[in-house]
């Protein structure tokens, strides 16, 4: 296991020289340099690194305790096509505060139905960037990752498909905390959306070579998959403005859009509405999520949030696309106070818990 900090990060470093690691740990220190991202320093550590399949991890992360065995196993059972192996991501802090709970329901819509459903109908799968499992010499194929890509994950799987690889998303799961608090989310999350823009900006370079990689459906489908998850944030805020018309007040479309396109219109947000509900109970089906449920409806507010952070990323992509907004960890009930029960500091009991120390970040 390779140990992968920053050469500048002399906190994480000093602590992890007065910690007694077991033989098969290693700690590998990433000269600083630019740009400073966590592909960056997963490219120079594949130089290290020895096995047939690389797995990677976030410091904070808890897996279940079978999920290595479960991964071997799967790759056994697998064609050299299938090159990628994705686990589930949950969060052990979700009932820190409404936040979290908030952000456990989207993680368990993406990792439990959006991604399976991605899967099964032959799309390319956005890969996470932790519990995520490749064969190394497919990686190499591909050229590793982009080391100026701040969403480096869903940008390899957009490689990965294109070169004729299948993701499979793998039944394990992998607990890490929450972001908890509304400005660390938004930065979080701008840098997500960010990466995804520069994903497709830089794909869409050649559409036509991006096409004939992927085919027709596929090629579509990652239109409403990368660019359309940021922009539809972005118009958000033209659609808010509809909301005066139930009041009988006057709005701009009133002059091309009749009462029957208003209806139309109408029929279709409840009916996003009704199936973002239903997809999201449908998520948190699992026992520890459904204390998740009666938080559900407030999803829509909670993306209000997801509507700021997309023009802060469409600014960042502006003015400093490879700025890599750092995410801290084990301040929002991730860390258990000393004497604490699980339960009590809001974490789910977990066969691998126990108490971690605090990471100053990706990568």
């Amino acid at each position: 296991m390779l140990l992968v900090v920053e050469e500048g990060d002399t906190l994480t470093r000093a602590v992890l020289a007065r910690t007694s690691l077991p033989g098969w740990a290693r700690v590998i220190a990433v000269p600083q340099g630019a740009p400073r991202t966590k592909p960056r320093a997963l490219n120079f550590a594949l130089g290290f690194a020895k096995g047939e399949i690389i797995g990677i991890y976030d410091a904070e992360d808890r897996p279940d305790p079978d999920q290595i065995t479960r991964v071997a196993e799967r790759f056994s059972a697998l064609g050299p096509d299938t090159a990628c192996l994705q686990g589930r991501l949950d969060y052990y802090n979700a009932g820190h505060n409404l936040l979290s709970r908030l952000f456990a329901i989207e993680y368990a819509v993406w990792f439990r139905v959006l991604l399976p459903g991605v899967e099964r109908l032959g799309l390319f799968v956005p890969l996470g960037g932790t519990t995520l499992f490749l064969r190394r010499d497919a990686l190499e194929r591909v050229g590793g990752w982009d080391a100026h890509n701040v969403t480096e994950d869903a940008e390899l799987g957009l490689r990965l498909a294109r070169r004729g690889y299948r993701t499979e998303i793998l039944d394990t799961t992998t607990f890490e905390e929450a972001n908890a608090a509304v400005l660390p989310w938004i930065r979080q999350r701008s840098r997500w959306q960010k990466g995804y823009l520069m994903t497709w900006a830089v794909a869409m370079r050649a559409p036509w070579a991006l096409w004939r990689d992927l085919g027709t459906k596929r090629f579509v489908a990652m239109q409403v998959q990368i660019l359309c998850a940021v922009a539809g944030f972005l118009v958000a805020p033209l659609l808010w403005t509809l909301m005066v018309k139930p009041f009988g007040i006057a709005h701009p479309l009133d002059a091309t859009v009749g009462p029957t396109g208003y209806g139309v219109l109408a029929t279709g947000f409840v009916a996003s509405l009704c199936l973002s509900v239903a997809i999201a109970i449908r998520a948190t089906h699992a026992p520890h999520l459904r204390r998740l449920r009666p938080f559900i409806l407030l999803s829509e507010v909670y993306f209000l949030l997801a509507t700021l952070s997309a023009w802060r990323a469409f600014a960042e992509m502006l003015l400093r696309p490879f700025w890599w907004a750092k995410t801290e960890h084990g301040a929002f009930g991730g860390i258990a106070a000393p004497g604490a029960s699980a339960v009590s500091a809001g974490l789910e009991p977990l066969p691998s818990g126990g108490p971690r120390k605090r990471s100053r970040g990706d990568p």
